[in-house]
């Protein structure tokens, strides 16, 4: 599964969907909007992406994932549009039958999809918001 939404993403539905009787390991990982960002008060974020190219990418770092690591299967979901503090903005869950595998699989993910994912965040303060470029 690789979605882009504006929906608020249901990480447990998502976890529930990739499970099997054969996985001895869901590694869920969730990316948070946080209340701060460059020595500032962030008050939301917005994310906007190049779609078509963006779910292809997801899509891709999914492929490099499986090829790479012993894992069963992958899903990715990012969120676009307005968030808040709090929010989920990105999930990845990876289902396996060893931890290790997912664990890695799952930095390696998140990793890349900075990377080469064609999504960029805004964030916002009291007084201006700026587009955040490179982030880790």
């Amino acid at each position: 599964m690789f979605q882009l939404t504006h929906d608020v993403i249901n990480t447990s539905a998502v976890a529930r969907s990739l499970q099997s009787e054969k996985d001895g390991a869901i590694v869920i990982f969730e990316g948070i909007v946080r209340d701060n960002g460059r020595g500032k008060s962030v008050r939301f974020l917005e994310y906007e992406a190049y779609e078509p190219m963006a779910l292809k990418k997801l899509e891709e770092v999914g492929a490099m994932v499986k090829s790479k690591f012993d894992i069963r299967d992958i899903a990715i979901v990012h969120r676009l549009g307005h968030m808040d503090i709090g929010e989920c903005s990105t999930l990845i869950v990876i289902a396996s039958a060893h931890r290790t595998d997912a664990f890695d699989a799952c930095r390696f993910a998140i990793d890349t999809i900075k990377q080469i994912v064609p999504i960029w965040k805004k964030e916002f303060y009291d007084d201006n918001g700026v587009w955040i470029e490179g982030v880790k």
